[in-house]
C-alpha cells in the first residue's frame, strides 16, 4: 500500500510540473453545486491544484435549481436542444439562483479550504459582452426543426479577461455566473458551457474541464460503459452526426469544439459528482471521463504517456 502511495505521488510529479502557473477554466453543471458534500469534496481538489501554483477560474451555471424555483414560482420550464428559453421572468430566476445563492454557496466551500475567491458575472468588468439571441432555426432531440425565440438569452460577442488576469495575478480564484449584458448594459442569460469556453479562449487556458452528472460522453447514454474516453474533434463531428450527442450534453460538445479549435489544448468532460474525480482526470493517464484535444494535442499526449515508463494511457496504448 505504501509502494502505491509513492508510486502514485511520483506519477504525478511530471503533471505538477506541467500544470506549473497554467490557466485551467472549470465549469460546474448544476447537479455539482446542489451536494453540500460534492462540493466541500470538489473545493478540496480546487484547494490542492491552487497549492500547486495552477490558477483557477470556475464558472457556475444552475439549470435544476432554475428549474426547480422556476416550478415553484408557477411557470413551466422550457428547454430545447439543451437550452433554456428565458422569459423575463426567467431572467429574474436566473439572476436570482446564479449571481446570489448559487455563486454565494460556491464561494463559502471554496473559502472552507482557505482559498481566496472573488464572485462575479459576465457583467462586471465588461468581462462579457453579448447581443439578445433573435430566433433561431433548431433541431431538437426529436430530429424535428422548428424556429425558437429562445427570449432574454445573449450570444457572446466580445470578452475582455482583463478584470480576471488581475486577481489571478493577486492569488484570488474567480468564480464566474453565467450572466453577461449587451452593450447598453441590458442583463442577459448565457449558457454556462458558453461562457467557460469563451474565457478559456480569452485567457489561452490549458484546459477546460465541465465537471458534470454524468461520467462523460456516452455513445448510449442509458449505458455507463460506453464513454468515450478519449476523442478528437472528427471523432465528436461523426458522434453528432450519428444522433449519440442530444440533451444538455449537446451545449458541452459544442463548446468543447470551439475551444479546441480555438486554441485551448485540451478539453475533459467528466463526472463532478465521483469522489476526487478532478484529481484523477488530471493527474493520471488513465483518466475518468472523457478527454478531447485537436490532432497535434493528440500525438503529444500519446508521446507523454509513452515516455512515462510505459503506463497505460486512456487510449489504451502502452
Amino acid at each position: 500500500m505504501k509502494e502505491d502511495l509513492v508510486r502514485a505521488l511520483k506519477g504525478a510529479l511530471d503533471y505538477s510540473r506541467l500544470y506549473r502557473r497554467k490557466t485551467f477554466v472549470i465549469k460546474l453543471g448544476g447537479e455539482v453545486l446542489a451536494d453540500p458534500k460534492v462540493l466541500e469534496n470538489l473545493a478540496v481538489q480546487v484547494a490542492l491544484l491552487e497549492s500547486l501554483s495552477v490558477r483557477i477560474v470556475m464558472v457556475h451555471g444552475g439549470g435544476p435549481q432554475s428549474t426547480s424555483l422556476t416550478r415553484k414560482l408557477g411557470l413551466e420550464p422550457q428547454i430545447v436542444a439543451g437550452r433554456r428559453v428565458t422569459t423575463p421572468e426567467v431572467l429574474e430566476i436566473a439572476k436570482m439562483v446564479y449571481a446570489g445563492q448559487l455563486n454565494v454557496d460556491l464561494l463559502a466551500a471554496l473559502r472552507g479550504q482557505k482559498l481566496r475567491a472573488v464572485g462575479l458575472s459576465g457583467v462586471d468588468g465588461d468581462l462579457i459582452t453579448a447581443r439578445r439571441r433573435p430566433p433561431v432555426e433548431v433541431t431538437d432531440d426529436s430530429g424535428e426543426t422548428r424556429t425558437v425565440d429562445y427570449g432574454e438569452v445573449g450570444d457572446v460577442v466580445d470578452s475582455d479577461p482583463s478584470v480576471l488576469k488581475i486577481l489571478l495575478e493577486s492569488g484570488y480564484v474567480p468564480v464566474v455566473a453565467s450572466l453577461a449584458a449587451d452593450q447598453e448594459g441590458r442583463p442577459l442569460n448565457i449558457n454556462a458551457d458558453t461562457v467557460a469556453e469563451t474565457l478559456a479562449r480569452s485567457l489561452e487556458a490549458e484546459k477546460l474541464i465541465f465537471l458534470t452528472g454524468s461520467p462523460g460522453l456516452l455513445r448510449d447514454p442509458e449505458d455507463p460503459s460506453s464513454l468515450v474516453a478519449f476523442a478528437t474533434p472528427e471523432d465528436l463531428k461523426a458522434l453528432m452526426e450519428e444522433g449519440v450527442i442530444r440533451g444538455g450534453m449537446r451545449p458541452k460538445v459544442d463548446a468543447c469544439l470551439r475551444a479546441v479549435e480555438g486554441g485551448v489544448k485540451r478539453t475533459h468532460i467528466i463526472d463532478g459528482c465521483a469522489p476526487d474525480s478532478l484529481l484523477i482526470e488530471l493527474f493520471t493517464g488513465a483518466g475518468c471521463g472523457t478527454m478531447i484535444v485537436g490532432t497535434a494535442e493528440m500525438d503529444r499526449y500519446k508521446d507523454m504517456e509513452l515516455a512515462r515508463n510505459g503506463k497505460k494511457s486512456r487510449d489504451g496504448e502502452s
